[in-house]
């Protein structure tokens, strides 16, 4: 039996600076991300395509979904298998590459996610419910490119 999931997103321009897109420089690409009952994600285009460094862009996104994504299959595996995980921190990077036509893809992303377990004992098998977490990712099971993983593993 399937199950289905639908989610609903609402995103909303606030560039127009009175001239509307009437040219490429004249907009501004700020727009408000939001969901019922969730606090809003200010967005815009990244720096490179004369966005506003300093809200969250499209890139960003979705290599914070891919992260989060990943932390939470993670958990759950590291729960199944009776690993006792007591911190978790992923620092992750990924690349795009833009077309001659102006578009572009992400060509690759990696995750380098430092976990921090109880027992020294469980090392070993806490590395390795990277691979489990990554076929049970949802997001990393939607892209066409390759999402890597360094992990490294720590004892408190």
């Amino acid at each position: 039996m399937k199950l289905e999931h639908h989610y609903a997103v609402n995103v909303v321009w606030q560039g127009d600076r009175g001239t509307g897109t009437s040219d490429y420089r004249s907009y501004g690409r700020e727009h408000l991300i939001s969901a019922e009952g969730k606090h809003p994600i200010e967005g815009s285009a990244d720096r490179s395509f004369r966005g506003d460094p300093e809200r969250w862009n499209p890139e960003e996104l979705l290599l914070a979904s891919l992260s989060q994504c990943h932390m939470l299959s993670y958990l759950h595996v590291a729960t199944s298998n009776g690993v006792v995980v007591l911190a978790y921190e992923d620092e992750a990077v990924g690349t795009m590459e833009q077309t001659n036509d102006g578009g572009g893809h992400f060509t690759s992303v990696t995750l380098r996610p430092r976990v921090t377990v109880a027992d020294a004992a469980q090392l070993s098998l806490a590395e390795s419910l990277h691979h489990e977490a990554s076929l049970k990712c949802f997001i990393a099971s939607s892209v066409n490119f390759p999402v890597g993983h360094e992990p490294t593993t720590t004892v408190v």
